[in-house]
């Protein structure tokens, strides 16, 4: 009798574990609703550099709703250039139900994507949510137009090959005006500062380790030539790095065909060199580094790699202008 009481006993308290444990795995799950239909206030978007502050547009969706265990959801907008995937997306994590960019947070947003500064170009957009990576639902995809702006700023680069003016320093440009300033500037091997305003009012110098500050020294320019200048204004920081010359040759120009004629890279976002010089009955070819390797010749404004030479038939002053980019080039007699 015993016996059977205590096998008893052993099997209640067995299913009692086992009751247990399966109460044990009684979990609460957590049920999130997927993306929400996305809406945009428009689709062809006007961006123009005078309303920079204004919103280009507002983007609108409806909040995740979110039943049983309760947890944090993840709303970001994803931007990027129509038809690539958003391989590249821009992402910018939303806490409300709505966005509303302004013109040039939306005009350095697609410069960011690769558009080009006056060029239509298209760019998607979608609501990406979800409480984790490997859960997220996405909403539907709008396509919107617009054409980016030239908005540039400028920081100034007073020194010895100009003779320390800040009134007529050569400048460096930021595109987009993100903080980080480009140039190209011929110097002397002399040292310089960098200013934001054409004044000495504020000016920033050496501080060592590629770093500037308002309470440096000069900064070396290194060896006589042409340098690229980056300063990044937001981390205070500069490198200068050598670059290449481009030049014009020919029997046209004043060296002849022996001697190149430097041009000036003109630091205004646009990417052109430019020079002014007395040309005679005959002919021209643009070349960089003062070598062959790489020539530009052409006709009608166009140029192509080693193409023919470009034909002078008035003598004169003239300003040319080359854009390696766009392989382009003018001549404009003064």
């Amino acid at each position: 009798m015993k016996t059977i009481f205590l096998k008893s006993l052993a099997l209640s308290l067995i299913a009692l574990s086992l009751w247990s444990c399966k109460k044990e795995e009684t979990q609460t799950v957590s049920n999130i609703s997927p993306a929400g239909t996305l809406t945009a206030s428009a689709t062809t978007l006007s961006l123009a550099q005078v309303n920079g502050t204004k919103p280009a547009l507002t983007l609108t969706f409806p909040a995740a709703t979110v039943t049983g265990y309760v947890v944090p959801v993840t709303a970001t907008l994803q931007f990027d250039l129509k038809g690539k995937n958003f391989a590249t997306a821009k992402e910018y994590v939303i806490t409300t139900t709505s966005y509303a960019p302004t013109v040039n947070d939306f005009n350095t947003m697609m410069l960011a994507l690769g558009a080009t500064i006056g060029t239509p170009a298209q760019v998607e957009v979608r609501l990406k949510s979800g409480a984790a990576a490997n859960a997220m639902t996405y909403s539907n995809v709008i396509t919107l137009s617009a054409t980016p702006y030239l908005a540039s700023a400028w920081i100034y680069v007073p020194g010895n090959y100009q003779g320390w003016n800040p009134a007529t320093a050569d400048s460096l440009v930021s595109l987009t005006s993100n903080g980080t300033y480009i140039g190209i500037i011929k110097f002397d091997g002399g040292n310089f500062k960098i200013t934001p305003e054409k004044k000495w009012d504020v000016a920033y110098g050496d501080a060592g380790a590629g770093a500037i500050s308002t309470t440096g020294g000069d900064i070396a320019s290194g060896v006589a030539g042409l340098k690229q200048v980056t300063v990044n204004m937001t981390a205070k920081t500069i490198k200068i790095e050598d670059t290449k010359v481009w030049a014009i040759i020919g029997d046209a120009t004043p060296g002849k065909w022996d001697t190149d004629t430097d041009m000036k890279f003109i630091n205004d976002g646009k990417g052109t060199w430019k020079v002014t010089a007395n040309l005679t009955v005959g002919a021209i070819k643009f070349r960089q580094d003062h070598k062959w390797d790489v020539n530009l010749g052409g006709s009608g404004g166009n140029l192509t790699a080693g193409g023919a030479d470009i034909a002078v038939a008035t003598a004169g002053n003239y300003t040319i202008t080359l854009d390696v980019t766009g392989s382009k080039y003018t001549l404009v007699k003064n």
